[in-house]
């Protein structure tokens, strides 16, 4: 079972804040409503712009975290991250190593790491991350990958093995976010089926509802 760690909780429900799929509503007006439903795990996704606005709309998020109770993580960026006190980061396969974020960060902050199979779970677990996003678990039109689905095959072979949580990402909608939890991920990591949902709120929920369902018959 993955090992319990101090400082911020690595919560079930990751809530990816994207305005490029959708332009409704801000970073925190999604979050907001994502927390609303039951995501206990904020993730500020922003992949170009200008770093002030970046700050001005992370630290929105950061603020509204932390009146909530809520853990929240930058995508990609340690500058982000720093700059707006976030609990900390989320780095990707070509981001910076996670044993250099380690020693920016110290060993306080979460760092957690994009993988694809058993190796790249010992390579993060080795660097320091306390958790790892495994994916695209399910093909997904929120980002543009040139990798076939792992499916849940992979992860119940990677969960088999780990000792941080594993959390699921890519392709998970209310439909088969419990199927995920079921094969052993610590949780599931959103995008487009909360973001873009006619009710932000109502898909959080039911997320929250799947994945705490699957928690308990485990």
């Amino acid at each position: 079972m993955p090992e319990e760690r101090s400082g911020p909780r690595i919560g079930r429900f990751h809530l990816i804040t994207d305005t490029v799929i959708q332009r409704r509503y801000s970073h925190a007006e999604l979050a907001a409503m994502a927390i609303d439903g039951g995501a206990d795990t904020i993730q500020y996704r922003s992949k170009s712009g200008d770093i002030r606005a970046m700050i001005a709309e992370a630290s929105s998020v950061r603020e509204l975290c932390a009146r909530r109770g809520v853990t929240f993580v930058v995508n990609d960026r340690i500058d982000l991250c720093l700059a707006v006190g976030a609990d900390g980061v989320h780095l990707g396969l070509e981001d910076m190593e996670i044993a250099t974020a380690r020693r920016i960060l110290g060993p306080e902050m979460i760092i957690g790491g994009t993988i694809r199979n058993r190796e790249h779970l010992a390579e993060a677990v080795a660097a320091g991350a306390d958790y790892v996003g495994l994916g695209p678990i399910f093909g997904t039109s929120s980002k543009q990958l040139a990798l076939e689905p792992l499916g849940l095959d992979v992860v119940r072979d990677v969960c088999a093995v780990a000792m941080i949580p594993v959390i699921g990402i890519a392709g998970i909608t209310p439909g088969n976010a419990a199927s995920v939890v079921e094969a052993g991920a610590y949780g599931v990591a959103l995008i487009g089926a909360v973001c873009a949902a006619a009710d932000v709120a109502a898909a959080a929920s039911a997320v929250s509802r799947m994945v705490a369902g699957a928690i308990a018959r485990r």
